[in-house]
Formats: C-alpha cells, structure tokens, sequence
C-alpha cells in the first residue's frame, strides 16, 4: 500500500505541473523534442493513473491494476524515447516513475 501512495503522490506532482505548464517540464520537452503542445495530454495520462490507483485502493480493485498498468506502460514510452533521443542525463526520473508503476502492478497481484 505504501508503494500506491508514493505511485499516486508523485504522478498526482507530476501531472500537476504538466498542468501548471512548469519551466522543468517545458525544458524536458524541448529536450526530448517533444511538441509543446503534447505536454496537456500527458499530464491528463498521469493524473488518470494516479486517480485509478487510489480508486483501487478505495476498493475498486481492477480500476486500479488498469491503471497500474497504464502508468507501466506510460513510463516504459518514456524511459524508450529518453533512450532514443539520447537524453540519457535525465533518464533516472522516468525510470524512477516506471519502477514504482511495475512495483504498484505487482503489489496489485
């Protein structure tokens, strides 16, 4: 259960200021050569996983392996495209992001 509330806690961080449209993650973007313009819907992506995480833990067992899932596999498009575009510098926050989604996947089991 920990390992869900540090999950949802930091996506809930992260997609906050993908919202907030934070220079950090303008910058990141602009690294990763990521349009601007994709930033919105990403953050969507991570406030989804960490609203179906909680709701699994509220007692909706399957919403919240779904999502558990979905940041998996989020976070495993992430680490992929740091690795592609060579942003190998700043790879440790989305690994970091996608062990924690496969940890919040297994403890789900």
């Amino acid at each position: 259960m920990i390992v869900e509330l540090v999950t949802i806690a930091l996506n809930a961080a992260a997609s906050t200021a993908d919202f907030a449209g934070a220079e950090f993650v303008r910058d990141n973007a602009k690294k990763l050569d990521l349009p601007s313009k994709w930033i919105l819907p990403l953050g969507v992506l991570k406030a989804a996983g960490a609203l179906g995480l909680a709701a699994g833990l509220a007692g909706v067992p399957h919403l919240g392996v779904a999502a558990a899932g979905g940041l998996t596999l989020f976070f495993v498009g992430a680490v992929a495209l740091h690795v592609w575009r060579k942003a190998l510098r700043d790879i440790v926050y989305p690994a970091a992001f996608l062990g924690l989604a496969i940890a919040s996947l297994v403890s789900q089991w």
